[in-house]
């Protein structure tokens, strides 16, 4: 049995993306679901699934009174922050898959900018009432207390082992930035910015600059995941889902997975080697790919733990605008975390369905398969998307 081909996204909402959105959690998120439920051309009464983050404030049983949702017949959390976004899908496609379930919606809403800054040093990350509260313990008494201060250990020992330099870092930043300045969604619409502006901008914790570090931001994503098939009839162009993948490595933490052998994302090697599996393909098929992005280190890493170089070549991988549109591997058209939001990478998700649907403001012409990641530095998550040909016309 497999999931590969078997469920598509068949809607998209959001938000606007913002710094102060003015209104509760719940009601962005009711807002995006909404949205993705008109995009796909259905109704609140058609849903009979809803899956989201642990970390997210709205329940729910919460969503389904605000919007109308008569019925739940599946409804699924996924942990670890940002490592849970492609997961949601996952645990949706199985829904789909298995008749669990016939519509599923994938959110995340939060007020990340206004209300709880995850990029600030917070010692409720060390009180949780959990073990991960208890692997936090460990080092937030060291300083580390923020996610900028984890990566940079990542960074600063990969930069030792390779030879890689925060211009190799900078160079995500600004092919993220390209983007961002052509999608009028993105909070840095029209405002592109140069190596030598990342190099100029403040240490947050050396080796990361400022422009090294993703936003933070206000707003919510919504996703409709349904049946291949069923999504075939809809008002968009499907998404199909020919992979979809979580993973754990070996000695895994929540940020620290410092005590390993060898440095590297071990979880994203897990997730990317399952996703060719499942999907048949590699990734030379990949027309472009959408990889979480909260901070740039840990994008060349992912580029390495995914197959789309060796270890330690990454940053020759990204030089040269081969991450940018035109070149070898687009990274992040709609500007990523760092350009557009960040939403815990479900915005990225729902990049990932616009390249399919041929609409995104960086549009890749021809595409017909995307990878997307979710959290970097987690137990994690990915999915490959694949053009529907035959609602597009083709045999």
């Amino acid at each position: 049995m497999t999931i590969s081909g078997v469920a598509a996204i068949a809607g998209i909402g959001a938000t606007e993306f913002s710094k102060d959105s003015g209104r509760s959690e719940l009601q962005l998120t009711a807002e995006a679901v909404r949205s993705a439920l008109t995009d796909a051309g259905l109704a609140p009464q058609d849903v009979d699934g809803l899956v989201t983050f642990t970390m997210d404030t709205s329940s729910e049983i919460a969503v389904a009174r605000e919007l109308g949702i008569p019925e739940l017949r599946f409804f699924s959390q996924v942990n670890y922050g940002g490592g849970a976004a492609c997961g949601t899908v996952l645990h949706a496609a199985m829904a789909v898959a298995t008749g669990v379930a016939d519509v599923v919606v994938c959110y995340r809403g939060f007020n990340e900018r206004s209300g709880s800054r995850f990029g600030q040093f917070s010692v409720a990350a060390a009180r949780q009432v959990n073990t991960n509260g208890l692997d936090n313990a460990w080092t937030y008494p060291m300083g580390l207390g923020t996610p900028a201060a984890t990566v940079a250990m990542f960074a600063r020992r990969y930069m030792h082992l390779y030879g890689a330099t925060s211009e190799d870092f900078g160079r995500v930043a600004v092919a993220d930035r390209k983007h961002a300045a052509v999608n009028p969604d993105a909070w840095f619409h029209g405002k592109p910015i140069t190596l030598a502006d990342h190099q100029a901008s403040r240490m947050i914790v050396d080796p990361l600059h400022l422009l090294d570090c993703c936003q933070e931001s206000d707003g919510a994503v919504a996703l409709v995941v349904t049946s291949a098939e069923r999504a075939r009839d809809l008002a968009q162009p499907p998404a199909t889902i020919r992979a979809a993948a979580q993973g754990s490595g070996e000695d895994q933490f929540v940020m620290t997975s410092y005590y390993r052998d060898e440095i590297g994302l071990q979880e994203m090697g897990l997730v990317g080697r399952t996703l060719w599996a499942q999907s048949g393909l590699r990734p030379d098929d990949m027309d472009t790919a959408v990889l979480y992005d909260h901070f740039t280190p840990f994008v060349l890493m992912q580029l390495e733990e995914l197959g789309f170089c060796g270890a330690g070549e990454a940053p020759a991988f990204v030089a040269d605008g081969a991450i940018e549109l035109g070149g070898r591997l687009p990274l992040n058209t709609h500007g990523g975390q760092l350009g557009e939001a960040y939403i815990h990478g479900m915005n990225g998700i729902a990049e990932g369905v616009r390249q399919m649907r041929g609409t995104s403001y960086n549009q890749v012409p021809d595409a017909a398969h995307v990878l997307v990641t979710a959290g970097t530095g987690v137990p994690t998550s990915g999915l490959i998307l694949s053009r529907d040909w035959t609602r597009a016309g083709h045999p």
